[in-house]
């Protein structure tokens, strides 16, 4: 039986100290409360220079009868790199194709003994989301996100983008970097520009939104579902809308997009027809709506 007690590996180390300084091999055991047996192996383990500790060999044999052939694990190696890092799914399904039996579970295995797996940073904080609230008002529900623009190789501009779900009302601000603070600044442009008053703001997990946003902009913030898209589903569609009749008829320069989405918004605010308000335009939606008296 493997121990898993965190001091064993320096214990080792001590007792074959004491062996090599002058002590029997019988005292060292006597000392320790261990068998004559196992100070000997162990001194047989120790460097020739010494080390700090012994650390404890993995009881994971070898070889196992039913373990997956060589050739195997190199097609799902090889199928991860190929694809630019698709899920395990993926690969499976292609190694299905190709007539590989093995299992869903054997290939997330394989991928995380290659370090190929994405695993959430231990150091990242935890959203806990309050409940969606329904949009029966204008700012009941305020979606934010981000749009990344390659301007060159080496250089992206970002554009913040917020939709109110009711009303469809919407805003932009082209920006050369995204964090916290830009988008606190963000929050407080669109709120100045909104005709009503934000209640909760919704957005991704994206580090721009991390709790120190959530503290600071004094309004209910709730995050979505991580990988679950559909839940900013408003505003993802305002994204590529905004992708396909405005930024790109621009060059990628902040400065040109910093003056052509202000005109846009207002086109897209007081002049398009949107299906999924009755053919209404939002500002049309602000101004037909009547508070409950």
């Amino acid at each position: 039986m493997y121990t898993t007690n965190p001091a064993m590996p320096r214990l080792r180390a001590r007792a074959v100290d004491m062996v090599r300084s002058g002590k029997s091999v019988t005292e060292v055991a006597r000392y320790f409360g261990y068998t004559k047996g196992a100070v000997s192996k162990w001194c047989q383990k120790m460097p020739q220079g010494g080390a700090f500790k012994i650390e404890t060999k993995s009881s994971k044999p070898n070889h196992h009868p039913n373990e997956i052939k060589k050739e195997t694990v190199e097609r799902i190696v090889a199928w991860r790199l190929k694809l630019h890092g698709r899920c395990g799914e993926v690969i499976h399904e292609h190694l299905k194709l190709e007539g590989l039996g093995v299992g869903l579970r054997s290939v997330h295995r394989i991928l995380d003994r290659h370090s190929l797996l994405k695993k959430q940073s231990p150091w990242k904080r935890l959203h806990f989301s309050a409940t969606r609230p329904k949009a029966l008002k204008p700012g009941d529900l305020v979606q934010v996100d981000t749009i990344h623009l390659w301007e060159s190789r080496f250089k992206r501009i970002y554009v913040y983008t917020l939709i109110d779900v009711y009303s469809r009302w919407t805003y932009a601000w082209a920006t050369e970097r995204i964090n916290t603070r830009m988008s606190i600044e963000f929050l407080r442009r669109a709120k100045a520009k909104a005709p009503f008053e934000f209640r909760c703001v919704q957005s991704d997990h994206g580090s721009e939104f991390s709790n120190h946003f959530t503290e600071r902009i004094k309004i209910l913030h709730r995050h979505s579902r991580v990988r679950r898209p559909n839940d900013n589903s408003h505003l993802e569609r305002f994204n590529r809308t905004l992708q396909e009749e405005c930024l790109r008829n621009y060059a990628l320069d902040v400065k040109i997009l910093k003056r052509a989405i202000p005109k846009y918004l207002n086109y897209y605010n007081g002049q398009r027809l949107h299906l999924g308000i009755n053919l209404k335009t939002p500002t049309a939606v602000l101004k037909g709506f009547q508070a409950p008296g």
